[in-house]
């Protein structure tokens, strides 16, 4: 009798060497379930799982039957799973001991940086990602996304996206990050190029001119060519993503114009049908620290996510997919290392597999300035010496054994970099990596002071 775990170990192996993927936690509870002599129905596996059985439903368990019989050129389905898979493997011979284990060593690595590829199997899910699934979905949508630097935020954003327009939603996507300076010197200017963009994006004809009235101002021009042109241009829902927000915060009065804009809009919906077709998804590096009103800020409404590090279970799942064998230790030590920042543990997965470095090995050099995060870390010091209250913030909290208080917009900014964790509106150092170099660097940095 071939064990349920031999199965979907098996099982991984064939869809990675024909297909380079792998399966998610979920889509493995999906397949397990159904591998049972007394199969769990969806909504079994949703309440077991904390996801909603629609999700599964209607988005993972298709999938995973798609993915199953793409890679052996058969249907699979729930019915049919267990005979399928046990006649293919059984037939190949992959259900001996020695052949899965070196086969598990393939994998198609992707360097961490940037946001995580729709069709990558190297995503981990954090159990957010459904709840957004069915908020985007509802009418009067607005889902404010927020996380330090490199903590998925863009990754979570695409996905939700592509949710919505599996629906059958029209999608536009705004950097702000890629904006020319010019773009923020006024609000006419601001609001005229996010106007053309997205009519661009939604491939209908620009009609600026025609309603933009220089005696009507410009946040009401722009409310009209919204509520008069684009909503009635398209026949199905549209959601609105903005990147990185918080390139506006240096621009104040922009800042309170803008997000005051979107809470206007986000009332309308209540009372104009039309604008309930606007679903709107924001994303930002930090905390606002720009006093807005309460009746004018869009972050008191809608749904808030704010992107957790990863768990010990969810690192060991990106372990697994990455094909390496951790010790607990060893998954400790990273914890202690990354405070399980995706992009810091990713980078040490995908560093030990590309150059084959032991894991040990990895970490022990992980702080000097030739180990494998010392780019990185160049970088988030460049970022903080680049303003001196953040150097003199930050120094404050790696020299504190205990939390401390520093000033609002110092400790967001702190935040936004990953190199603070604020609880109570007190700091502490987020994890071991930048306690222990940022402290080499301050006290090197006071020694050759002192000698000079």
């Amino acid at each position: 009798m071939r064990s349920i775990e031999q199965i979907i170990e098996c099982t991984e192996t064939l869809i990675n060497d024909k297909t380079g993927k792998s399966l998610s936690f979920i889509q493995k509870a999906v397949l397990s379930a159904s591998l049972l002599d007394t199969k769990k129905s969806y909504g079994q596996i949703a309440t077991e799982n904390n996801y909603s059985e629609n999700y599964i439903r209607q988005l993972v368990a298709p999938k995973l039957w798609q993915l199953l019989s793409i890679t052996l050129g058969e249907k699979v389905n729930r019915t049919n799973c267990r005979a399928v898979l046990e006649q293919r493997l059984y037939n190949s011979s992959l259900l001996t001991i020695s052949q899965p284990t070196q086969m598990r060593q393939k994998i198609n690595l992707e360097p961490p940086d940037g946001q995580v590829p729709l069709s990558s199997t190297l995503y981990i899910e954090r159990g957010l990602e459904q709840v957004c699934y069915q908020a985007i979905l509802q009418p009067r949508a607005f889902i404010h996304i927020k996380a330090p630097r490199k903590m998925g935020k863009t990754s979570l954003m695409t996905r939700i996206l592509a949710y919505g327009s599996s629906h059958g939603y029209h999608t536009v996507r705004l950097s702000l990050h890629r904006a020319e300076t010019e773009v923020f010197s006024s609000l006419e200017k601001f609001l005229r190029w996010f106007c053309a963009n997205v009519t661009h994006q939604l491939g209908i004809k620009s009609k600026l001119e025609e309603y933009w009235d220089e005696d009507m101002g410009d946040l009401m021009n722009c409310t009209i060519y919204f509520q008069g042109y684009v909503l009635q241009e398209i026949n199905t829902p549209l959601i609105l993503a903005l990147d990185e927000v918080n390139k506006l915060f240096e621009y104040p009065q922009l800042t309170r114009d803008f997000l005051g804009l979107l809470r206007s809009w986000y009332e309308e919906t209540r009372d104009i049908s039309v604008w309930q077709k606007l679903r709107v998804l924001i994303v930002k590096s930090t905390d606002i620290y720009i006093n807005l009103e309460i009746n004018k800020s869009p972050f008191n409404i809608g749904l808030a996510i704010d992107l957790p590090a990863f768990t010990r279970l969810q690192l060991e799942d990106l372990a697994q997919r990455h094909r390496l064998q951790l010790t607990a230790f060893q998954f400790e030590q990273l914890i202690a290392l990354t405070g399980g920042f995706p992009y810091l543990v990713r980078l040490a997965f995908y560093h030990s597999l590309q150059h084959q470095i032991p894991m040990d090995t990895l970490l022990q050099n992980a702080t000097t300035n030739t180990g494998i995060f010392s780019e990185y870390l160049h970088n988030q010091l460049h970022s903080i010496l680049q303003n001196p209250d953040l150097v003199d913030g930050f120094q404050q909290v790696i020299s504190s054994t205990v939390p401390i208080n520093l000033e609002q917009e110092v400790a967001f900014k702190l935040k936004s970099l990953g190199l603070i964790y604020l609880e109570n509106q007190t700091a502490t150092v987020s994890c071991g990596l930048y306690r222990e170099y940022f402290s080499d660097y301050f006290i090197n940095k006071t020694a050759i002071l002192n000698h000079s």
